[in-house]
């Protein structure tokens, strides 16, 4: 059998909970209520630093360490079941990428995301599957028709904070379409997945 490993991304804490930066919980949650059906139940487990459910040949993982070290998670859950890192999915939320907008890669840069970087130097490749989820754009404008980079502590303020009332139609809908993305590359691959989807 051949085990599929599903990491969503996030921060561990009340406080992070149903953030911006945590919709790789989100999915991974949602995931567990559908493959599981009801039956899929999240475990804490030390040696892995991770919240895990298995679900047939699917394991569904949150790492409760802060994001910007779910390497350590990942490549030790890797390690112990002697699996590459193409055999895994990791899902996290992308703030250049519109609200609602969804992007499959095979590979490339972390784009500054700390969670995929950190994965990155862990497993010493950027060649693992990642379902980029939009947030928002992480821009502002400057009345001048233009949009600046925002700055690193603005960064922070916007993927930590909550999404707003007004969002939660189009969040409800990423999290529909972000689970039915990685169904459709456990049940017709990639490439099935990537054309219905970027």
């Amino acid at each position: 059998m051949c085990m599929k490993i599903i990491f969503g991304l996030g921060n561990p804490g009340g406080e992070y909970k149903d953030t911006r930066h945590n919709i790789g919980f989100m999915v991974v949650d949602k995931l567990g209520h559908e493959l599981g059906k009801d039956t899929a139940v999240f475990k804490e487990e030390e040696k892995f630093k991770s919240a895990l459910a298995r679900v047939g040949d699917v394991l569904l993982v949150k790492p409760v360490i802060f994001m910007n070290n779910s390497g350590i998670a990942v490549s030790s859950i890797l390690n112990f079941y002697k699996l590459q890192p193409s055999d895994i999915i990791v899902i996290h939320d992308d703030m250049d990428l519109p609200l609602g907008k969804i992007k499959i890669r095979e590979s490339g840069s972390s784009a500054g995301h700390h969670g995929v970087q950190s994965i990155m130097d862990k497993l010493h490749t950027d060649k693992f599957l990642r379902v980029r989820l939009g947030i928002g754009k992480g821009k502002e404008n400057t009345g001048l028709n233009t949009d600046r980079r925002l700055n690193q502590q603005t960064v922070i303020h916007f993927v930590l904070s909550h999404f707003s009332r007004h969002e939660a139609g189009a969040l409800k809908h990423l999290i529909k379409n972000g689970t039915e993305a990685v169904r459709v590359i456990l049940t017709e691959g990639v490439d099935k997945a990537m054309n219905r989807y970027n």
